[in-house]
């Protein structure tokens, strides 16, 4: 039976979407997962995956046109179906009774919406319950000025997310702007910010909680207003905690404690004059323990910014230690003690996996056992590059890191290599013309790779610059879903923890992925004679449906010429 997509809501504030380019052409064979189109949201232009399999045989919207949420955008389903009455009917499915209301019958994207999945057809089933019933409260009573805030969807695969932290509570005032929650997706622990101001009425999503797409989150509107009849259904979404600790959340919530009031003020200096600072600032500074008073604001009218504290050079003085918390600038509260454990007594501790991990997990095992790995390592002389890189950092404003090199090498390899630029498709071996590298950077929950896209047209100091922003956004927590897409190929480099070789998982959809390795000081043969010399080894797993042994091996000869003489990488 014809499955109907509609345009998707891919943020809490789109109302309406763009079609920016298909990826597949009616008549096209569509698997679940697949990539139907790119769409423009309000905020980000982002792939649509489809979650029905079959063949495309009806597009709503091409490419240029702008449509609101939930307009037909395509029709999947079996070879020479009739969907004649789904056309006419603007996505109303044939077989549905008349009486069924529209908000019941839910696009397949939206199929995170609901419990039961929408995967067999309307006739085995129950009339199904109207969705998103949080979203709405009963047709039009939702009191003026008042907005319902659902789940965002933070990335293109979200499904569900994690409130791992409520920055405000109910009662406080949100500003435009400000940070509401970090809420934890399949990729990242993101910061939230609100869009609207007023009074935060309704939390719908306790911390720890973990709930689908477009679940009641929260409510913004003005202060005393009514929304009890808004949202009375529980949130959709599965406790992280047990009972004892959603009471003592409730508890919590009700009577906050001293340094909850604090925080929900705004700062002020010791004259009792308002600090003017960005959410984002004022909880790095807290983070970091730096006193605001002695910060100089450098935004609009002395506002407080990010870049003001992360330039900010602390006084000889120490300060005093806030509530709760030590002195130390940046130091975390250490985790308790664990209890002392009897020789010979087995032990184990339970730690949830995060939405983070489990992505991870799902993402490197699917790579693991379906792509074929094999691995290709090299040993490069490092000696010209440790020279050219002192004499480059010699220059003014100038810092090029060995990690930069090696990036700016692969990417040029890439442009001689291009099948070691490439994709797995079934059909076809895509190969990529443009080169967006992916940097492996560590974080708290796991792992992140985001990506510099035209790596190849970027200078070794453009390219250094870049990775140490979107570093800091990694660790920080400020990511956009967007600045982890859409990569070709993938470098790891555990060299600063002293790795010397090792191999990495591919990151698909790429065909390969570059293990970096430390410079290590060891004797070398050179001209005949036993001499000192610095060497570094690099691995390459390849995919091998896509890349041949002598493609790889190829790759890596250009690339450790490059990496032995960096100024053709000049040129």
């Amino acid at each position: 039976m014809a499955e109907v997509i509609n345009m998707p809501r891919l943020s809490d504030t789109m109302e309406e979407g763009v079609v920016a380019k298909w990826l597949k052409q009616v008549g096209d064979k569509v698997e679940e997962g697949d990539i139907l189109a790119e769409i423009e949201t309000d905020k980000a232009t982002m792939e649509f995956e489809s979650f029905s399999e079959g063949i495309l045989l009806h597009i709503g919207l091409e490419e240029g046109e702008t449509a609101p949420v939930d307009t037909l955008l395509a029709i999947i389903g079996e070879e020479g179906e009739d969907i004649s009455d789904l056309i006419e009917g603007k996505g109303k499915s044939s077989s549905e009774d008349s009486k069924q209301s529209e908000d019941k019958k839910e696009a397949p994207v939206k199929k995170g919406d609901t419990e039961n999945e929408t995967e067999s057809s309307s006739e085995d089933k129950e009339e199904p319950e109207p969705a998103s019933e949080d979203e709405k409260s009963s047709s039009g009573e939702i009191p003026e000025g008042v907005e319902v805030i659902n789940m965002p969807r933070l990335s293109d695969t979200m499904e569900e997310g994690t409130v791992a932290k409520w920055l405000k509570k109910e009662g406080d005032k949100v500003e435009e702007g400000d940070i509401l929650a970090e809420i934890e997706t399949d990729k990242a622990t993101m910061e939230f910010e609100s869009f609207y101001e007023g009074v935060l009425l309704k939390i719908g999503i306790q911390e720890g909680e973990t709930a689908k797409v477009d679940t009641l989150l929260a409510i913004i509107g003005p202060e005393g207003t009514d929304v009890s009849s808004i949202g009375s259904k529980p949130a959709a979404g599965k406790s992280k905690s047990s009972e004892g600790e959603k009471a003592k959340a409730e508890e919590s919530s009700e009577t906050p404690s001293k340094e909850d009031e604090k925080d929900s003020k705004p700062a002020q200096a010791q004259d009792g004059a308002r600090i003017f600072v960005s959410p984002l600032a004022k909880k790095m500074a807290e983070d970091k323990g730096i006193d605001l008073q002695e910060v100089k604001g450098s935004g609009e009218n002395g506002r407080i910014v990010k870049k003001d504290i992360e330039s900010f050079k602390p006084s000889d003085k120490p300060k005093p230690a806030a509530e709760g918390k030590p002195a130390t600038e940046g130091k975390k509260e250490e985790a308790p003690v664990k209890p002392y454990v009897p020789a010979g007594e087995e032990q184990f501790e339970d730690i949830k996996n995060s939405q983070m991990r489990k992505t991870i997990a799902k993402r490197l095992g699917e790579s693991k056992f379906t792509a074929p790995h094999y691995y290709l390592t090299i040993e490069v002389n490092m000696e010209i590059a440790m020279a050219s890189r002192k004499q480059i950092n010699e220059l003014p404003d100038v810092k090029v890191s060995f990690n930069d090199m090696v990036i700016k090498a692969s990417a040029m390899a890439l442009r001689k290599h291009p099948r070691v630029n490439s994709q797995w498709t079934g059909d076809n071996t895509r190969i990529a013309s443009h080169i967006h590298m992916g940097v492996a950077v560590a974080v708290e929950d796991g792992l992140v790779v985001p990506v510099l896209k035209y790596a190849d047209q970027m200078s070794m100091t453009q390219i250094g610059a870049q990775v140490k922003d979107l570093a800091g956004k990694a660790r920080s927590k400020k990511l956009q879903p967007q600045e982890m897409e859409g990569s070709t190929f993938t470098v790891s480099n555990l060299g600063m923890f002293g790795i010397t070789e090792f191999t990495s998982i591919i990151n698909q959809p790429n065909s390969a992925i570059l293990s970096v390795g430390a410079i290590v000081e060891k004797p070398v043969v050179k001209n005949g004679q036993i001499v000192v010399g610095n060497t570094m080894k690099v691995t390459l797993a390849c995919d091998h449906r896509t890349v041949d042994g002598a493609t790889g091996a190829a790759f890596l000869q250009t690339l450790k010429n490059y990496l032995e003489n960096p100024v053709t990488m000049l040129a």
